[in-house]
């Protein structure tokens, strides 16, 4: 059984590589970004890919993009998303189509290699493997989402900060988390409040204002 992986964090990258390796799949590719996700993908079509969600370039949803993308180059093509967070929107559009098998786990809640090995294995054979709390979340679809809810809750205490008038070296320290972490996670939080890079607007006081409002 074939398998692309797509983790950018490289120590558990290798370790997924050597788990399914060592359960009989052979891993065509292994890589670390949205971009080369999606040309792995189409190149290799493989029986399953195991993606994260958040990639470079810009650690927002490339991962998942990418997978989505890639299904509509490659119909049915089995997708599970190993992630740590919950994308309600994508992760809708992923179970969409209904075509191929598609998973959604969540990292701190995968507890048993065996398990996870079997979700991988479901998913390739054409069926599903969805985290409980993914579930909940896209169940929530019938009440009106305001885009603060799209924010992780990190990324609400980030965002909480930054009402405060806090820098971002002020917000990792008061975190203790390294800066790049924290321009990550204003850029997410940037990207799904729907604030597009401008020079006649301020997206740090755009955000603030929403936070505000919200």
């Amino acid at each position: 059984m074939r398998a692309v992986i797509a983790e950018d964090q490289v120590l558990l990258r290798d370790g997924l590589v050597r788990l399914l390796e060592a359960h009989g799949f052979e891993i065509v590719a292994a890589v670390d970004n949205g971009p080369s996700l999606l040309r792995e993908l189409v190149a290799h079509k493989p029986d399953v890919a195991v993606a994260d969600v958040r990639l470079p370039p810009s650690f927002t949803d490339e991962g998942i993009r990418a997978a989505i993308e890639a299904r509509g180059l490659v119909p049915g093509l089995p997708v599970l998303v190993l992630s740590q967070y919950v994308e309600q929107l994508y992760a809708r559009e992923l179970l969409a189509d209904g075509a191929g098998g598609v998973g959604y786990l969540l990292k701190d809640r995968v507890f048993d290699t065996a398990e996870f090995v079997e979700a991988v294995r479901r998913v390739a054979g054409g069926g599903t493997a969805m985290d409980p709390e993914v579930i909940a979340r896209l169940l929530t679809r019938g009440r009106a989402v305001r885009p603060l809810d799209r924010l992780t809750p990190r990324e609400s205490e980030v965002l909480a900060l930054m009402a405060e008038g806090r820098s971002n070296a002020a917000i990792a320290a008061r975190l203790v988390v390294s800066d790049g972490a924290v321009a990550k996670h204003t850029t997410s939080i940037f990207h799904k409040l729907d604030l597009q890079a401008s020079d006649d607007d301020n997206r740090r006081v755009l955000a603030v204002l929403a936070y505000l409002n919200g």
